[in-house]
């Protein structure tokens, strides 16, 4: 599953009311930093499916999501669980260690999880 376009009309429905976490970027065209997350972000998409959803929101195109939760520098992430959220980096980080900031959420992938 690749990462899911999410728009201001949609982030209720495909991310507050979502079933699974879901690990958000807000992103723009012109950031440099954001383009070189997003291939790591579209490989976790596929490793972790099924344990979190990958949702991407243009700043440009969506600018009252991140206005309301008062994203100031792209790209950031924020990981949602239950309509919360739950924690927020910001900055471009290796594949490695956004890996690592799901797996101390608890979201892990099937191969690797102990449960």
């Amino acid at each position: 599953m690749a990462t899911v376009k999410v728009t201001d009309e949609s982030f209720e429905a495909d991310v507050l009311k979502a079933s699974q976490p879901v690990l958000v970027d807000f992103w723009a065209e012109w950031c440099g930093p954001c383009k070189q997350i997003g291939p790591a972000l579209e490989q976790i998409a596929d490793e972790l499916q099924g344990q979190v959803t990958i949702a991407k929101v243009n700043i440009d195109d969506s600018p009252m999501v991140p206005s309301k939760l008062g994203v100031k520098g792209i790209p950031t992430l924020m990981l949602f669980k239950d309509g919360q959220m739950a924690s927020m980096k910001v900055g471009a980080m290796p594949k490695g260690k956004i890996v690592e900031w799901l797996a101390e959420s608890g979201i892990t992938s099937a191969s690797s999880a102990t449960a």
